[in-house]
C-alpha cells in the first residue's frame, strides 16, 4: 500500500492570505474529490431523513450521486478537533486498500471548513444495529449467517495485519464498526484510530484509544499497539455474535 507523501497543496496568488478553501487534496489516484455542492445535492442538503448514523466523528448520511450510485457520506463535525486528525488518518490508512471485507472509500470533500468522507453504501447497517439491537431490525441471524460474519471479519483483519505494507492495526474493532451489505457480507469500517505498523516493528507506543470492553489489557495498561490488540477485540466481538 502506498502512503501519501502529503495530503494538501496550497495554491497562492501573489498577495493571497491563507484560506482553507484554497487547499486541495492531492493523494491517491483511487480517491475521487467531490465538491461540497455535489454532496449537498446527493443527500438532499443533509436531510435528517437521510441520516443513517452518528459517531464521535460526526453524522453519516445516505446519498445518491447523479449517476445513481448510492453512497454513505460521513461528515466531520466542525467542532471536532480529534475528528480532523481522524479524517487524515482514515485517508492514509485505507485509500489504496481494497478487500471484500473492508469498506470501500470512494472519495472525500475538502472544501473550506468541510471535511467529508464518501463510502459505498451498505444496506444492512452495522452489526450492532441489526444483531445487538433487534428493535431496529427484522433480520434473522441463523448460525450459518453468524459463522460467515465471523469468518469475514477474520479475513479482513488477516488482510490488514499481513497483506498490506505497512501493516494496519485497526484499534477499534467492535460491533458498530462492522457493517453489513445486502448479502450480509461483513465490512470492517471506521479507520480513524488505525495505526500503521512496519513489518520489522513489533509494536508502537501511543496514547490509548478505542472502546472500553474491547481493549486488550496490555494495550490499555501500557499503550503498546500490536496486531494482537485487534485479535483481542475480535474475540470480544465473537462472544457478542454467538450470544447476541
Amino acid at each position: 500500500m502506498s502512503c501519501f507523501s502529503h495530503f494538501f497543496k496550497r495554491k497562492r496568488g501573489p498577495q493571497q492570505q491563507d484560506d482553507p478553501s484554497d487547499n486541495y487534496f492531492t493523494g491517491s489516484e483511487n480517491i475521487t474529490r467531490f465538491s461540497y455542492r455535489e454532496l449537498v445535492r446527493a443527500t438532499s442538503n443533509f436531510d435528517q431523513g437521510n441520516k443513517i448514523g452518528e459517531g464521535g466523528y460526526g453524522p453519516v448520511y445516505k446519498g445518491t450521486l447523479k449517476d445513481g450510485t448510492v453512497i454513505a457520506v460521513k461528515v466531520l463535525s466542525l467542532h471536532s478537533r480529534q475528528g480532523a486528525k481522524e479524517f487524515l488518518n482514515e485517508l492514509l490508512a485505507i485509500s489504496d486498500v481494497t478487500h471484500e471485507n473492508l469498506v470501500k472509500l470512494y472519495g472525500c470533500c475538502v472544501e473550506g471548513n468541510h471535511r467529508i468522507l464518501v463510502y459505498n453504501y451498505l444496506e444492512n447497517n452495522s452489526l450492532a444495529h441489526t444483531l445487538l439491537d433487534s428493535r431496529h431490525s427484522n433480520i434473522q441471524f441463523n448460525w450459518r449467517t453468524r459463522v460467515n460474519i465471523c469468518i469475514g471479519v477474520a479475513q479482513g483483519l488477516a488482510f490488514l495485519h499481513g497483506s498490506v505494507s505497512p501493516h494496519i492495526v485497526h484499534r477499534d474493532i467492535k460491533a458498530s464498526n462492522i457493517l453489513l451489505d445486502k448479502d450480509m457480507t461483513p465490512k470492517i469500517s471506521d479507520f480513524g484510530l488505525a495505526k500503521l505498523l512496519p513489518p520489522d516493528v513489533s509494536h508502537v507506543s501511543t496514547r490509548v484509544a478505542g472502546t472500553l470492553g474491547y481493549l486488550a489489557p496490555e494495550y490499555a495498561i501500557r499503550g503498546h499497539v500490536t496486531r494482537k490488540a485487534d485479535v483481542y477485540s475480535y474475540g470480544v466481538l465473537l462472544i457478542e455474535i454467538v450470544s447476541g
